[in-house]
């Protein structure tokens, strides 16, 4: 492990991918940060900074196991059935849609589910009219049991945690490498967690922005479940630009609010 560590910070070219799986780790942490600010934010105010610790705490633990099962976790990529032709060929003759599914691919399928149900279950909480138009009201907030948002981030953790790892398996062999990412990742998590659990809660319509994300990466997690694999490039470059017209959007409202004072 100590050769490893060595190599890590000596080898240009371990250098250059403990570089490129460090940002490629924060990138991924961010889809698990944005689930744990959303859920946490429903939780009674003196609870939801002890959740968000324990959410990101368990994230990084799951990692570092997961680190430990690295053989374990390549071997969930074998297929384990096949369902046959599904659809029509393409046009080299090959299935419509991966018919040979792994253990991978199953809980990324799961996962995109659970993902895809519980935005839905955000958003149509937020648009109903019965909850009234302040729905920064705490009592409003507050209508999550502090175990069963734990449970929930358990959940999702497993689903990014698993993807996390497997992505770092792709990028480099090296284990020190990956643990190094791994912990900077979760570094940033943890910096980021209350600040950003903040600023949703001070914005609702960044609440509806966030569940349209949760939304978008869970029909990604289905789709590579299903051997449909979409550049991550392009959900983050989405992201971010729906991010800045936001930001710009808050920024208008502040500005007439300033000048209607």
């Amino acid at each position: 492990m100590m050769d490893s560590l060595l190599t890590a910070f000596t080898d240009p070219a371990a250098l250059a991918a403990l570089v490129a799986l460090v940002v490629m780790e924060v990138v991924l942490g961010i889809d698990n940060l944005v689930f744990i600010s959303i859920l946490t934010n429903k939780l009674p105010e003196h609870q939801r900074q002890k959740a968000r610790r324990i959410g990101i705490g368990l994230a990084l633990g799951m990692r570092l196991v997961l680190l430990s099962m690295i053989a374990w976790i390549v071997g969930l990529t074998a297929p384990v059935f096949d369902l046959g032709i599904i659809g029509p060929p393409n046009q080299y003759g090959a299935p419509t849609f991966e018919t040979e599914f792994s253990w991978r691919d199953l809980i990324l399928i799961a996962g995109g589910l659970f993902l895809i149900w519980k935005a839905t279950k955000e958003i149509h909480h937020n648009v109903d009219p019965a909850r009234g138009d302040d729905m920064l009201d705490k009592k409003s907030v507050a209508t999550l049991t502090f175990g069963s948002a734990i449970v929930q981030i358990i959940l999702l953790d497993m689903i990014f945690s698993l993807d996390s790892i497997l992505t770092a398996v792709g990028m480099t062999d090296n284990l020190a490498v990956m643990v190094i990412a791994v912990l900077v990742a979760v570094g940033a998590m943890v910096l980021a967690a209350d600040p950003l659990a903040n600023f949703i809660a001070r914005n609702p319509t960044v609440v509806m922005l966030a569940l349209g994300f949760l939304l978008m990466i869970g029909a990604v997690l289905i789709a590579d479940g299903f051997g449909v694999h979409v550049p991550k490039g392009y959900i983050y470059a989405a992201m971010a630009f729906s991010t800045l017209v936001e930001c710009l959007n808050i920024f208008a409202r502040r500005a007439q609010q300033r000048k209607g004072a």
